[in-house]
């Protein structure tokens, strides 16, 4: 049996468009699924008198905290909505998010509560005290379809 040149074309047409197709949408799925790693700010004001001794107050204006993504925000909202009986969120949603967990916990003095204390980083905004915590998760695996 002998192909012709016409039908042949149209095959490798139709192999050529399904593999196009089959790409974008494969790329499609990649880009609209969330980031493997998320990172989770919280911050609350705490009255002066339940900040631990032995805890190290960062002022506000520390170059360590405004080098942490989305530090700085979750502090400032805090203190907006006068957050002293809830934590005001930011997440931070990228590949590496977790090393925004890192940051705060590594280059801040992070405090490990004991007795019912707040852990985290406790902080002096115009004369209020803010305590700053964050947390990360990762997807572990591809979603299936």
């Amino acid at each position: 049996m002998m192909i012709r040149g016409k039908e042949l074309a149209l095959s490798v047409l139709a192999v050529g468009t399904a593999a196009v197709a089959g790409y974008v949408l494969h790329s499609g799925q990649q880009t609209d699924c969330p980031s493997r790693s998320k990172a989770n700010l919280g911050a609350r004001i705490v009255a002066r008198e339940d900040v631990p001794r032995g805890a190290t107050v960062v002022e506000s204006t520390s170059q360590r905290l405004e080098e942490i993504p989305g530090a700085r925000r979750v502090v400032e909202r805090a203190i907006r909505a006068d957050a002293d009986e809830e934590w005001a969120h930011v997440t931070i949603e990228h590949e590496g998010a977790w090393s925004v967990v890192d940051a705060v916990r590594g280059s801040l003095p992070y405090y490990d509560g004991k007795h019912g204390e707040y852990n985290g980083v406790y902080i002096q905004y115009d004369g209020r005290f803010v305590v700053l915590d964050a947390f990360g998760w990762a997807r572990l695996e591809e979603p299936l379809q």
